[in-house]
């Protein structure tokens, strides 16, 4: 569906498309585990986030040079485009490319060639979000956001990914106060596997401004009504949720629940190359599987620019959300 949006909730690794895999692998001289793309394509068949994350992290191996994060970056750019996204909030995870032996500025300058100039180049405003590996340390996290000073006017937050489970969002208490000290936008996965706690102590202990996930709120009407109240962003990602078994079949997926109990929500892509679709995808799924009407759909493209953090430039976000009211429905 290309009404337009924003795009909040995207990890740019996560856009590794099998055929841009092996192009990279062959100039890279990296030796994939597969006999081909459609062999890779197949093992895109998940039990959970832990099987997920294990391909993800074994298909960053690929992404060595700048140039490669910006042929990475690049290509999501122009299948948004299509989509009708105005804007995306992109998200990168430095530590595990720094565990291979790719430094912060490989990352950072490589997508920066890509970003840069998406807006002249793909009709694309973009934003960076550094997110911290939550089955990581804190002690990395802060190495990490130490590492990322030098590149700092091109990072706009920080945010938190990986397996939630057990890895609670105090653990990451002193590395977003230091985020916050140095000007940074917050946010972070919370209640997606993690219980509603999770969500709780994001808010309260991280002060994040946006929830990624966050699907379990609905478990406790005590959050629903603050979330609602202080109109916190939920950024969704249903065929994720699909895909990772956190809800059985799209439709039993929470999110008209969610709008009808006022509920700020946005629909967003995650993985798109691992779950199906990117974010006009999922706009299209859950029309399909919900049944949601025009009005739904205008609500759904009207919140992503209402939570963008665009508060450096409202007259661009003003522009945005008069693209979304004018918007006609073929």
């Amino acid at each position: 569906m290309s009404i337009p949006k924003a795009e909040l909730h995207l990890h740019i690794e996560g856009t590794l498309e099998p055929e841009l895999a092996f192009e990279l692998a062959t100039r890279n001289g990296v030796e994939l585990p597969y006999a081909d793309t459609d062999a890779l394509r197949e093992a895109y068949r998940f039990e959970d986030l832990q099987s997920f994350l294990n391909l993800y992290y074994e298909l960053m191996a690929v992404l060595r040079t700048e140039r490669d994060f910006e042929d990475l970056a690049n290509a999501y750019l122009a299948r948004a485009a299509a989509q009708g996204v105005r804007h995306a909030e992109i998200f990168f995870d430095p530590q595990a490319h720094i565990a291979r032996g790719v430094d912060m500025g490989t990352v950072v300058e490589g997508l920066w060639r890509a970003l840069g100039d998406s807006e002249a180049r793909h009709g694309v405003s973009t934003q960076l979000i550094l997110c911290f590996l939550r089955d990581e340390s804190a002690e990395s996290a802060l190495e990490t956001l130490d590492a990322a000073k030098p590149y700092l006017d091109r990072i706009v937050g920080v945010g938190l990914d990986s397996a939630e489970v057990g890895h609670p969002p105090v653990k990451f208490r002193e590395v977003y106060e230091a985020a916050a000290a140095l000007g940074l936008r917050r946010v972070a996965h919370a209640g997606e596997e993690g219980p509603p706690s999770y969500i709780v102590e994001a808010l309260d202990v991280l002060g994040v401004e946006r929830i990624d996930h966050g699907l379990r709120c609905m478990e406790s009407p005590e959050l629903v009504a603050r979330l609602v109240r202080d109109r916190i962003p939920l950024t969704l990602c249903p065929l994720s949720n699909v895909r990772l078994r956190t809800v059985d079949v799209l439709g039993d997926h929470p999110l008209l629940a969610m709008l009808d109990a006022g509920l700020l929500c946005t629909v967003n892509s995650d993985d798109p190359a691992y779950f199906g679709g990117y974010v006009g995808d999922n706009f299209d799924a859950v029309r399909l599987a919900l049944g949601l009407g025009e009005e739904r759909l205008r609500e759904l493209a009207r919140n992503s620019f209402v939570a963008a953090f665009l508060e450096h430039d409202e007259e661009r976000r003003a522009r945005y959300l008069a693209e979304v009211e004018a918007y006609e429905f073929g």
